[in-house]
């Protein structure tokens, strides 16, 4: 645990200097196309600045009791949510051109996750990722025992129970029609 518990829905600041990574590495990929080359100056000097303080401004992330809902993008706007318990792992990383701009990636590993499903989230340039995750973590591990430390109901008994309570019910119907029809 934490010296200091965090106020739930807790919400996350992104790193401003991410619209800078955004910017040169879509003009690295650039570079690496023949024709991206004759796009670099559009990119560096008007679009890339446009879209990357644009995304960066509409980049939104929360960790509420119960779930982690992340939100993104300009034109198609993506909004995820994965229930806490689902959350398998967390994962933090760093490599060398992150590091460079003082940011990570934090990537989530859901439960029954498949290639094709909408539980893949990534979260790139959270300002104390480190201290996220962990807050991320701790409230999955809390919901989990809240959940288990709840007396488990017998639900096969009661539902049996309603099963037979409406089996009369329908019994005592059937059996006061027919005593209608018979007077």
């Amino acid at each position: 645990m934490t010296q200091s518990e965090p106020v739930l829905p807790l919400r996350v600041q992104f790193n401003p200097i991410i619209r800078t990574y955004f910017l040169l590495y879509v003009a690295f990929i650039l570079l690496v196309t023949v024709v991206g080359i004759v796009l670099i100056p559009i990119w560096l000097l008007g679009v890339g600045q446009w879209w990357s303080g644009h995304y960066f401004h509409n980049l939104e992330c929360e960790l509420s009791e119960r779930s982690l809902r992340f939100k993104k993008g300009i034109l198609v706007h993506v909004e995820k949510t994965i229930p806490l318990e689902n959350i398998q792992d967390v994962t933090f990383v760093a490599g060398p051109l992150l590091r460079y701009f003082d940011l990570c990636i934090l990537k989530f590993e859901t439960a029954g996750q498949s290639p094709n499903q909408a539980h893949n989230m990534e979260l790139i340039g959270i300002i104390d990722a480190q201290s996220f995750r962990t807050h991320i973590l701790e409230q999955r591990q809390k919901l989990i025992a809240t959940r288990t430390s709840q007396p488990a109901a017998n639900t096969d008994q009661i539902l049996l129970t309603e099963v037979r309570d409406t089996l009369r019910d329908i019994r005592q119907l059937l059996q006061d029609n027919l005593n209608q029809s018979n007077a």
